[in-house]
């Protein structure tokens, strides 16, 4: 058993973000990263809709909306620099009702504020020009948005972790983490391995290891599951680009949406629905450990009390491809429900208080020797290169 000086936890975007940007600053420095998978980046990392976010949505000096401004400018120029296909395209956030324009109107200024550039208010006709099947009164072009091949992410940040000396142990997930003296020694099924300082970004397992380390936490990930379908071949002309609807700032999630994918296609979605299991890709998949955390956190019976009516709007949109087809009718009313085939989906890490609130911005938490990252849903793979500096930055 060797000793590094630093060990991050999870393969993830975060997590291979970090140890780049640890190498960067400290070259020579021993850093290793242990993932449990047999390859890094196998969830939320490249299960998600590949779009690169500019930080609209994010409230003003909060942490993700720094990093996610700083992040995809950061993320945009790796993909130039190692030829990783991306495209600047560009989004719609679209207004359909008079009470959407004036939430839209407060996103305008939410977008300016957090360093946006070429913000741009549309009607009815210059909507049509730009995306000339979709519907609205209002909406707002956000043209630093775009999409990225994520794997293709994954795959440079890995080769410049190993090119600079850094370590990637796959199946390692890490069991339990103790002190012994001034070390860590982490267990895992590839063997122990010892650190000085250990770094937490486990992703959908980010709380677990942080008990498992010791440090106590109030916070509970939950995971949510969201589906998506495909436009069929023939019909993908309804959609150019990007179409988002105007969030309701009553509800946590932004609503079903339109991406056209890099590796070509356009995608429907996502819903958001509890998974069954911190992985919990499919309706059936059921982890009883996970379930059992989830249904004997107070936080979850209040959320989903407070938000039952959306709960229960998802969760009938799941089991219906009609009512999922009806969401995205108002944005292209075009569509039919047998233009939609299923496709992926993809399960979101949303750390969660005892209060039912949903834990809004980034969160990080210092403990001896270690740093723990407790909530990086989106856009934390898009921000993932900010995240790093972040991080790096506070170990002092």
């Amino acid at each position: 058993m060797t000793s590094d000086n630093f060990t991050i936890i999870g393969g993830g975007l975060v997590g291979l973000a970090t140890a780049w940007r640890l190498l960067q600053r400290s070259p020579g420095a021993k850093v290793s990263l242990l993932e449990k998978e047999p390859a890094v980046g196998r969830h939320q990392s490249t299960h998600n809709s590949g779009v690169l976010h500019c930080g609209l949505h994010y409230r003003p000096g909060s942490l993700k909306a720094r990093l996610a401004v700083r992040g995809i400018r950061q993320m945009v120029e790796l993909c130039r620099e190692n030829g990783v296909p991306h495209d600047v395209c560009g989004k719609l956030v679209v207004a359909t009702t008079d009470a959407e324009v004036t939430r839209l109107r407060t996103l305008h200024e939410r977008g300016t504020a957090n360093g946006l550039t070429g913000l741009r208010w549309l009607d009815g006709a210059e909507i049509r020009k730009i995306e000339p099947h979709a519907a609205g009164i209002a909406a707002l072009h956000v043209p630093e948005e775009g999409i990225v091949d994520y794997a293709r992410v994954v795959e440079t940040l890995a080769r410049k972790i190993q090119e600079l000396g850094g370590t990637i142990h796959t199946g390692a997930g890490v069991t339990r983490a103790s002190r012994r003296g001034n070390e860590w020694v982490m267990e895992t099924p590839s063997g122990e391995f010892a650190a000085s300082f250990i770094i937490n970004c486990a992703g959908l397992h980010c709380d677990r290891v942080c008990r498992n380390a010791g440090e106590k936490t109030e916070l509970q990930n939950v995971s949510f599951r969201g589906e998506y379908y495909r436009i069929k071949t023939e019909r993908q002309g309804l959609v150019r680009n990007l179409i988002y609807p105007t969030p309701d700032p009553r509800f946590p999630f932004l609503g079903v949406h339109f991406t056209r994918l890099i590796r070509g296609g356009v995608e429907a979605g996502p819903n958001a629905v509890l998974a069954f299991a911190r992985e919990g890709y499919r309706f059936r998949d059921v982890n009883l450990r996970d379930l059992g955390e989830f249904l004997a956190f107070p936080g979850l019976w209040r959320f989903l009390w407070h938000h039952r009516r959306m709960c229960a709007f998802e969760f009938a949109q799941s089991l219906s491809r009609e009512r999922f087809c009806r969401s995205l009718q108002k944005l292209v009313p075009e569509l039919r429900p047998e233009d939609l085939e299923t496709g992926g989906s993809g399960v979101r890490a949303q750390a969660m208080m005892p209060d039912g609130k949903l834990v809004e911005d980034f969160h990080f938490v210092r403990a001896e020797g270690a740093l723990h990252v407790l909530n990086a849903p989106s856009p934390a793979a898009t921000s993932s290169l900010a995240i790093g500096e972040h991080v790096v930055a506070q170990l002092g």
